[in-house]
């Protein structure tokens, strides 16, 4: 694992200079050496961690005659069996990297070649005599990677801090931070900046002489069905899931460094602490936080976990000073990002990181699996298509009409919304008054769902149910943009190598392929997964209801963090921006303050918003706004 960043500057050399300054810039995700090639205009750069052993060979890694430099963030889990087929067709290797391995399949197959990896990756390839150079990223989107097409040329890296001072215009894209107030993160493709992007998962990018950027998929994400494949009944499925299961863990376990794993007590990380255990001659070390809150404390059951399995456990408790934390993760974070799970995932990173080198966690099963219970109200919520559009209008009128502060409101616009997937995105995100009270007018999506059925396009599924878009949409869009941004940089920020089992490709191609029926049973989630794993858990763990990984900021919010969070709101320096309406602002903080609402979690992605423009303030170029919105408002919060 490691940090990535370069360049292809069409007219000419930058010099070294601005290499070393732009993999300077994340020296936490590879503490333990730097490398660089430069030459005729392009520049390869990367940071390492060494986390898989010392015989992964040096990058930039040079191809045979020069032809080809390249540089890999991330780990090749099939590198030893693609090594054996391309040696069986006449390709020499002098190490045994999983780099060099990729720049012979390279050679070989083209950017196609990519296909073929198994793993976390961020590749950048530069073929000389061809002037071209090429980025690919890994399938789920794992491993980040950001580029910005200048007049100049390509700079690509593995963080958006690698740009600050090059010759990128820092323009605001509106509609990403339009995008973030409804999602309180920043979906793919897009940043912060209208010149920045983010290369999807599943993609390869190509830039010559031409100046042109090229691109296309080489995989994408099957859509989820309804329907069992053909020959599989549950029983079948269930083997199969514990084969493939136990197979993504333990190709991940193959390190030869010191291996832990997080363990929250949850049932996917403790699923994967329990196939560690079955597969490892030594005990497992695992990693669990906690808090003084009860209500937020999961310690007793990750023991559970611990004492079944018999791991060499180690736990710590999280006190409320630890929020300090937040401007040091806005840094870390590079974007606006509003998941408070930043802050436990961050700390358990470093307290990991002081026994380990790399650890696994249970991320992705409530995407693969359906185990949220958004996707049960979803369906709950059905009948609500059968009511007459009149009757709809009627509702969204009587809502528009109630004050903020009438109990209700959000949820009545809520059903009056035309389709179930709007009424999705209105019940598990931020809702639209909210929004609306919150907001100066140009800062707000659309009222209507055609601007995110086309933004998100990627990420939909057009013509298919809403509860085969929502989980689609939460496998791609979320999983990529939100829960996979929060591991990545929290471990990286603790120079701590995080391996993620669950998004194995070959393990999420088949969770694709089972019906819905099969994970939602009865009203439990993550159904087959349970019947296929549950056997080595603990009952309490099976009985448990399901809890994020969150922390207590309602309480902190209304206790020792109070004076931090309304000194930072309400200050000039976040109100004079012109974003958020300062006479609601005051009105979230007293309202949570009372303890009529728990508004914690909009707060929050207010402070991590300050937070980002007072670090991004001396590159920002201000966007034009668009025309002010027709008509006006009231406060809507009732006096």
């Amino acid at each position: 694992m490691s940090g990535i960043a370069g360049f292809y500057l069409r007219d000419g050399e930058p010099g070294a200079a601005t290499l070393e300054r732009m993999c300077g810039a994340i020296r936490h995700r590879g503490p333990d050496g730097e490398d660089y090639f430069l030459a005729g205009g392009c520049g390869l750069g990367i940071r390492r961690l060494n986390a898989i052993g010392l015989e992964s060979g040096g990058q930039p890694i040079a191809g045979r005659g020069g032809r080809l430099h390249l540089v890999l963030d991330g780990t090749i889990y099939n590198c030893r069996e693609l090594r054996e087929q391309l040696s069986a067709r006449g390709r020499r290797f002098t190490t045994r990297s999983d780099t060099e391995v990729l720049e012979r399949l390279y050679e070989e197959e083209g950017v196609q070649g990519v296909g073929r990896l198994r793993g976390p990756f961020a590749c950048a390839i530069w073929d000389a005599p061809s002037r071209r150079l090429t980025l690919a990223r890994d399938r789920l989107g794992k491993k980040p990677l950001y580029y910005a097409a200048t007049p100049r040329g390509l700079y690509f890296a593995s963080e958006l801090k690698c740009f600050r001072g090059l010759d990128i215009d820092f323009e605001l894209d509106r509609d990403a931070l339009r995008l973030y107030f409804q999602f309180g993160y920043i979906p793919e493709p897009r940043s912060p900046f209208k010149a920045v992007r983010k290369l999807l998962p599943g993609s390869w990018l190509s830039y010559d002489d031409g100046g042109g950027v090229c691109q296309d998929r080489y995989w994408r994400l099957p859509p989820p069905t309804e329907r069992p494949p053909a020959g599989l009944d549950i029983a079948a499925a269930r083997e199969r899931l514990r084969e493939l299961f136990d197979e993504a863990v333990r190709v991940r376990m193959s390190a030869g460094i010191p291996l832990g794993a997080f363990l929250s007590g949850g049932i996917d990380s403790s699923s994967v602490v329990a196939s560690m255990a079955l597969q490892s001659p030594e005990p497992v070390k695992t990693f669990s936080i906690g808090f003084e809150e009860s209500a937020f404390d999961e310690l007793a059951y990750a023991r559970l976990v611990a004492g079944r399995w018999r791991t060499e456990h180690h736990e710590m408790v999280v006190k409320p000073d630890s929020i300090e934390l937040a401007g040091k993760l806005a840094s870390h974070l590079d974007e606006p990002f509003a998941d408070a799970s930043a802050i436990p995932t961050y700390i358990v990173s470093e307290f990991a990181a002081r026994h380990v080198k790399a650890a696994l966690t249970g991320d992705g099963g409530d995407e693969l699996f359906a185990g949220y219970e958004s996707f049960f109200r979803l369906e709950s919520l059905r009948p609500l298509d059968r009511l007459p559009q009149a009757l709809r209008r009627f509702i969204a009128r009587v809502s528009e009409t109630l004050p903020y502060r009438v109990y209700g409101k959000n949820y009545l616009w809520m059903i009056s919304r035309p389709t179930a997937l709007e009424r999705y995105f209105e019940f598990n995100h931020t809702p639209y008054f909210l929004r609306r009270e919150l907001l100066e007018p140009e800062w707000m999506l659309p009222a209507e769902g055609a601007f995110l059925q086309a933004e998100l396009a990627d990420c939909l599924l057009p013509g298919e149910d809403a509860l085969t878009q929502a989980m689609y949409f939460e496998q791609t869009a979320k999983l990529a943009g939100d829960m996979l941004v929060k591991t990545d940089r929290m471990s990286m920020a603790a120079s701590l190598e995080v391996r993620c089992p669950l998004m194995d490709h070959r393990l999420a191609e088949f969770a694709a392929a089972l019906p819905h029926s099969w994970k939602m049973d009865r009203g439990v989630g993550k159904a087959l997964f349970r019947q296929a794993l549950g056997g080595r858990l603990p009952p309490e763990i099976l009985r448990r209801g399901k809890m994020g990984f969150g922390v207590p900021l309602p309480v902190w919010f209304r206790g020792p963090l109070r004076e931090m969070l309304w000194d930072s709101l309400l200050g000039v320096r976040f109100l004079g921006r012109g974003i958020a309406r300062p006479e609601f602002v005051r009105y979230l903080l007293e309202e949570h303050q009372r303890g009529r609402r728990d508004n914690s979690i909009r707060l929050w992605m207010l402070l991590m918003l300050d937070l980002w423009f007072e670090q991004w303030g001396s590159e920002l170029r201000p966007s034009t706004p668009p025309p002010a919105a027709r008509g006006t408002r009231g406060t809507g919060m009732g006096q």
